[in-house]
């Protein structure tokens, strides 16, 4: 039968790209495979990962010890590093032949160039940039209820477009993220999902299902000519990086370092340099120029789970909030009792950042001497 994008009856079972670099699995791979499990359980099916490179069963295994049922390990020469070209024919070509009903790739550069090209050549909608992934009604009203203002309890879901507790909902930020929006692709197959790194919670290993994996190396056809690209030489760039994603303390500043910019910045440092942590920043830090983007935490910016995170002179947009309200434990400082931030902190300071912020660092100093 003809591949048909509207043949949505046809399609089946969740898939995962999983993205290699030069034989290694990136971390974001182990995330979406536990978000993959979680909506299989939803649908009631399998979730399948789909991993392209050259030698690839060593690494394909571990995908199971996070919930795949099956990694279909598409190996060849020409797909040991990536190119735009191979890597669309394969996986439209898979698609097409095994089709699965969802499909989510990492929202990293690979996955951003990867994934438009693949939903365009499949002929269904892609959603990008996500930071929350539902399919089961419920699931999706009780985020809603945690993570937005709408009145849940009084509001319809239901709709004769489309059934509700069967399609994807996709939701991300809109409008330089004042809003959020819940997408949803009812006409076509697969639905289409590019997913932050850091957003999904990455589950337990578990070395049973690892062992249990089924891999699957399908037939396909991939010649030279289809790749109109060459990679010649792979060069690591030795750039300095925030790394807010594996940090275990953030220490992040907001508008309340307006009066003094660079001391702000400073005793964020300090602390952070103190702690073995690195500086975030709110969004509004970044649009006023004061910090540039790679320190932005919230759904615009990084999504982060540290040990510990302080909030030096930040209100607590919802935005900045989602980013970063899972975190073990949040230390609040802002002048406004009132600031939202205090409604998710373990710990709340009423002052001055100028102020708490060298005395905090001098607590921080004392308590490690005494250690």
């Amino acid at each position: 039968m003809a591949y048909n994008s509207a043949d949505i009856a046809a399609f089946k079972n969740v898939w995962v790209f999983c993205e290699q670099r030069q034989g290694k699995m990136m971390p974001t791979t182990f995330e979406l495979i536990s978000e993959g499990r979680k909506l299989a359980d939803e649908l009631g099916c399998e979730l399948h990962g789909i991993l392209l490179g050259e030698d690839m069963d060593g690494i394909a295994k571990e995908l199971g010890g996070y919930g795949a049922d099956k990694v279909l390990v598409c190996d060849s020469p020409l797909l040991k590093n990536y190119t735009t070209d191979g890597y669309t024919k394969v996986i439209a070509d898979m698609v097409q032949e095994y089709k699965p009903e969802i499909m989510i790739f990492g929202a990293s550069n690979i996955g951003r160039d990867l994934a438009p090209r693949c939903a365009a050549r499949l002929h269904t909608g892609l959603c990008a940039d996500c930071t929350h992934l539902d399919v089961d009604l419920n699931g999706y009203i009780n985020f809603l209820r945690d993570g937005s203002s709408l009145d849940v309890d009084n509001t319809n879901f239901e709709t004769k477009m489309f059934d509700v507790n069967t399609n994807l909902k996709m939701t991300r930020p809109a409008f330089g993220g004042h809003l959020m929006a819940t997408i949803v692709c009812p006409r076509f197959r697969p639905a289409m999902a590019t997913v932050r790194p850091g957003v999904m919670q990455k589950r337990a290993f578990d070395e049973a299902k690892a062992a249990a994996c089924e891999l699957v190396h399908p037939e396909f056809k991939l010649e030279a000519s289809d790749i109109h690209t060459e990679v010649v030489e792979i060069v690591k760039a030795a750039k300095k990086m925030v790394d807010l994603i594996g940090a275990d303390f953030i220490v992040s500043v907001g508008r309340g370092i307006a009066k003094d910019v660079e001391g702000g910045i400073k005793i964020a440092e300090e602390i952070a340099e103190e702690l073995g942590g690195v500086v975030g920043s709110s969004r509004a830090v970044v649009d006023a120029g004061w910090i540039s983007a790679d320190h932005q935490v919230g759904q615009t910016g990084k999504t982060v789970h540290p040990k510990v995170y302080i909030a030096l002179g930040i209100s607590g947009a919802i935005q900045h909030k989602a980013g970063m309200q899972e975190s073990e434990c949040i230390i609040a400082v802002n002048k406004n009792d009132a600031a939202p931030i205090f409604e998710i902190a373990d710990y709340g300071i009423v002052g001055d950042l100028f102020k708490v912020g060298p005395l905090l660092l001098e607590s921080i100093r004392a308590a490690k001497a005494e250690a």
